[in-house]
């Protein structure tokens, strides 16, 4: 094991510092290190990293979250509170309508397993969007109008209302049975992670002023309590649900309205950590892709994702109407919000497991879309803020 987290960490940064000398996202290094690592080439990773790696990328994911929350100001998202509410479900809404429209057109699928196939395909990617979001709100630009704010917080829900449909037609998918309170889940997943985010917040920041408990304990602590809400999040399987990773931005927000300038040397205390966090994601992300999958999917592949896409940016524009937004930085959000990767690589495979007939080509869309989005929209990220944005 510890040769296999040796090899992924310093090759990875490595790759990730040559990405980034020649203008490319770094993350793109890394993501080629966990595939020539990983059991679909040189299988140098231990099966007992790879056993573990969903949970290694879920704390690398909150990591970055918890950087998120501490970075964020109520009062900015009071500035575009009916645009980010939009940017929860409409992008994803349109682009899983679109898949159902386009992917029996492109290959052998029946309506509902197009379905499944949008929620697999519509949820963005936080590891992407989260911390070049916080690079563009760290350089200043956009911050005025609070853009980058708007895509954090909009990222996160996004997830959740994609992951509810998704085990809504997988169970239809796989000829299970559907109960309508089911979809109860999106808003009180959304409203329990928000609500239980801030009463820790506002506790946290109490206990930890109260005892002046030091920055180093007080990470320790922000992260068991994370650990605990994403372990409340697997344990709630019934029509009440809650989001952990909602509440850890939450959790972050409040704490850090509470506690101002201790929050931000907590924060940079997580941005330490996410050096070697985003190695170990972006790296075991590599390792859970099929490169052979990838190989045999060919260009209809990356054309029936370009088409959905489209559906997303609109989307987006459409969640942009009637604010002071110009064209520039509508178009900045459009392609701020395409990047896919964790969600995908977490349940991509899932349906391939249950035996739903479909699976295979399901996987393989999923591969396609993490190689194809997530170094070509850090990159658009990277490559447009400074000129789309203001300073």
């Amino acid at each position: 094991m510890l040769m296999s987290i040796a090899l992924i960490l310093l090759a990875g940064m490595i790759a990730g510092w040559a990405c980034g000398k020649v203008k490319l996202p770094p993350l793109l290094g890394m993501l080629m290190v966990g595939i020539l690592l990983g059991p679909s080439c040189l299988n140098r990773i231990d099966a007992s990293v790879l056993s573990i790696s969903a949970q290694l990328r879920r704390i690398a994911l909150i990591i970055i979250l918890i950087r998120a929350g501490l970075n964020l100001k109520t009062e900015d998202l009071k500035k575009v509170g009916r645009p980010a509410v939009l940017m929860c479900f409409v992008p994803a809404t349109l682009e899983i309508l679109a898949m159902a429209v386009f992917a029996p057109v492109f290959f052998d699928l029946s309506l509902i397993d197009a379905f499944l196939l949008g929620t697999v395909i519509a949820a963005v990617s936080p590891a992407v969007i989260v911390p070049h979001m916080l690079k563009v709100m760290e350089s200043g630009y956009g911050t005025k109008k609070a853009i980058p704010q708007m895509i954090l917080a909009g990222a996160s829900a996004d997830d959740v209302f994609v992951i509810v449909l998704f085990t809504v037609f997988s169970k239809i998918a796989a000829g299970g049975h559907f109960h309508s309170a089911m979809l109860w889940r999106i808003p009180t997943s959304i409203l329990s992670g928000i609500l239980i985010g801030i009463v820790a917040g506002y506790a946290l920041s109490l206990f930890t002023s109260r005892f002046r408990i030091s920055h180093v304990k007080t990470i320790v602590i922000l992260l068991c309590v994370s650990f605990l809400f994403v372990t409340a999040e697997d344990a709630l399987t019934g029509a009440f649900g809650f989001s952990g990773l909602i509440a850890v931005m939450a959790m972050g927000m409040t704490y850090a309205s509470q506690t101002g300038e201790t929050a931000k040397r907590i924060s940079a205390g997580f941005s330490n950590l996410w050096t070697v966090a985003e190695i170990m994601l972006f790296a075991l992300v590599g390792a859970a892709v099929n490169i052979q999958y990838a190989f045999h999917a060919g260009g209809k592949t990356i054309l029936l994702l370009a088409l959905v896409l489209c559906f997303r940016m609109a989307g987006v524009a459409i969640c942009m109407t009637g604010t002071k937004l110009n064209k520039k930085e509508r178009l900045f959000c459009m392609l701020a919000y395409t990047p896919k990767a964790t969600v995908q690589a977490a349940i991509g495979a899932i349906p391939l497991s249950m035996g739903i007939a479909s699976g295979e080509i399901i996987l393989t869309i999923a591969v396609v879309s993490i190689l194809v989005t997530a170094p070509f929209g850090a990159f658009l990220i990277d490559q447009t803020y400074q000129r789309f944005l203001e300073k």
